[in-house]
């Protein structure tokens, strides 16, 4: 198992609360991928702005896809791995604006996300939720 995957596994039963960034008090998906970061990677590389539940969508900004450029290894949809950064468009037409990390790839693919109303999960990466992967990511080398 990876380093990330094993880091993201702790914060599961973590609440979901908007803009948060805290194991056990609450975070958002955002907040998940930042706290992962931080116990694997080190310091965040940036600070992160505050934003609202809608962000981007009234621009029609791809902010969440730019930052994971900025920041993380762009991967090829094909080549699944634990560990991968998932980007999620939860609508047609709409702006990317959930993330995962994929915990297990295969025919019992999964990921861990923090979603509104349950809380960082380990969710079956089913077909509805992989139709709406649109990029995949890695993080840096692991330290």
């Amino acid at each position: 198992m990876s380093a990330i995957v094993g880091a993201a596994r702790t914060w599961i039963g973590t609440p979901y609360v908007h803009q948060a960034s805290t194991k056990g008090a609450g975070c958002d998906c955002l907040g998940l991928l930042r706290g992962v970061w931080r116990e694997v990677i080190g310091p965040e590389p940036v600070q992160v702005p505050a934003y609202t539940m809608d962000w981007s969508e009234p621009q029609g900004e791809e902010r969440l896809w730019q930052a994971a450029m900025a920041h993380l290894s762009r991967k090829s949809l094909g080549e699944p791995a634990a560990g991968d950064v998932l980007l999620f468009r939860m609508r047609d037409g709409s702006v990317a604006k959930h993330v995962g990390i994929q915990s297990r790839t295969g025919t019992d693919a999964a990921f861990i996300h923090a979603y509104s109303g349950h809380g960082v999960i380990e969710s079956a990466l089913s077909a509805p939720w992989a139709r709406r992967v649109v990029a995949r990511f890695a993080f840096p080398a692991e330290v």
